[in-house]
């Protein structure tokens, strides 16, 4: 073994300063670091935050109040990480200074998950919306983020110019972010200057990625990236399930009813987990990557609605319980539209990617739609919860039945692949 090579191997067992360089976005074999792993637990905890106070509001009939703050807190959680994600993509160098550096971040994490009851709180109270704490604990995050970026433009040269324009973006709207904190106004002046704020933010990467040449980032890496989070997000519906037959067996003990929240539950979100593995995202990204934008904030939509569904199943377990405020249908709903959405968007950003439509996609999702249909009747007709929602179940799997029979024929096509038998 040469010297240099020694060298290397050696280089990769510490965590001393490294140079931070733009990646090679063609690296083979890239995959999510165990210090991403554990900076998305972070967010395990705010998905969890706010499908909870989602839940509780909108069994308690308050649909205003969840309708108007749940998004609000996905998107400041979801943004938080997009952000994160997308630079180490491109700059992740694992050495110390990094590694406490998203410390930092994972710090600025939790604080804004510790916010979002008090954002729920200020709305349903109506004077001016408390985003104080949300507010801190994203600025410590995006600040965190300023100093990698100026990091990557002094010690990468030829990226120096897209890292400025990120880096000052970002420095210019927490400018706006800080005053939030200290000064409350308005919901709807609080509203619109976030609006204002977060069109500053997007307009950074913007101009970043399409005039000032872009940053390496690895699309395959993303897409990987991007499915551990909606993993995460799928585990809300675990606990909705969870939820769910603890109060069926805390009012009727361990009945039928146990097994079909069980299989109803469990067979949701395994069947959503399904359908979003069907996107060929990372292959797609890597052959267009100008498809980036549109695909990646689009999915924090997708996040949201994979996150309200496990609030839908804990707004069944209040139902169950009968500590909830509203009938079966309004409860049945809150499960129903937010399913019928994330298939809504899978089956749009998978036309979007692989630019093709298939007309056999109108069929299954009319089929999707009849499934939607049949379960709120039966609630409307006054079946019971759980078996409402084993109907509400076979939902997602008219999609995977149309893939798994012809879909991935037309799939195998489109991308210029062998289809299988």
């Amino acid at each position: 073994m040469s010297e240099q090579a020694a060298a290397a191997e050696t280089s990769i067992l510490h965590h001393h300063r490294r140079r931070m360089r733009g990646r090679d976005p063609h690296e083979t074999h890239r995959v999510a670091t165990s210090l991403e792993l554990l900076f998305d637990l972070t967010f395990v905890v705010a998905f969890a935050q706010a499908a909870a106070q989602f839940s509780h509001y909108v069994a308690d009939g308050h649909f205003g109040t969840a309708l108007l703050a749940f998004p609000i807190s996905v998107f400041a959680i979801c943004w938080a990480w997009i952000n994160f994600s997308w630079f180490a993509s491109a700059f992740d160098t694992d050495d110390w200074i990094y590694r406490v550096t998203t410390m930092v971040q994972m710090i600025g994490v939790l604080i804004l998950a510790l916010g979002l009851p008090d954002v729920f709180a200020s709305i349903e109270k109506g004077a001016y919306l408390d985003n104080r704490i949300v507010v801190l604990g994203y600025v410590i995050m995006r600040l965190a983020m300023v100093f990698q970026w100026l990091r990557a433009a002094r010690q990468d040269p030829a990226h120096r110019r897209v890292c400025i324009t990120y880096a000052t973006a970002i420095s210019l709207a927490q400018i706006g972010w800080i005053v939030l904190i200290f000064l409350n106004f308005s919901i709807g002046v609080t509203l619109a200057l976030t609006a204002l704020f977060v069109g500053i933010e997007m307009l950074g990467p913007y101009l970043a990625e399409r005039k000032d040449g872009g940053t390496p980032w690895h699309a395959h890496h993303i897409a990987e990236r991007y499915s551990l989070v909606a993993i995460i997000a799928l585990g809300e519906g675990v606990v909705g399930t969870v939820a769910a037959l603890a109060a069926v067996i805390e009012s009727q003990g361990w009945t039928l009813d146990v097994a079909l929240v069980g299989v109803a539950g469990t067979g949701l979100t395994f069947g959503m987990w399904w359908v979003y593995f069907l996107v060929p995202a990372g292959e797609m990204l890597h052959e267009k990557r100008s498809k980036s934008f549109v695909w990646g904030y689009g999915m924090m939509v997708t996040f949201a609605s994979i996150v309200a569904t496990g609030a839908g199943l804990h707004t069944a377990a209040y139902f169950i319980e009968h500590k909830a405020k509203i009938g079966p249908l309004a409860t049945l709903l809150s499960v129903v539209i937010p399913v019928v959405l994330f298939l809504a968007l899978i089956y749009a950003f998978y036309a979007y990617l692989v630019d093709a439509f298939d007309r056999f996609h109108i069929w299954l999702l009319l089929g999707t739609l009849l499934v939607a249909a049949a379960a709120i009747a039966a609630a409307y007709l006054g079946v019971s919860m759980p078996i409402c929602l084993v109907i509400l179940m076979l939902a997602p799997v008219v999609t995977i039945i149309g893939y798994e029979t012809r879909g991935h024929k037309f799939q195998a096509e489109t991308l210029g692949h062998r289809p299988d038998a």
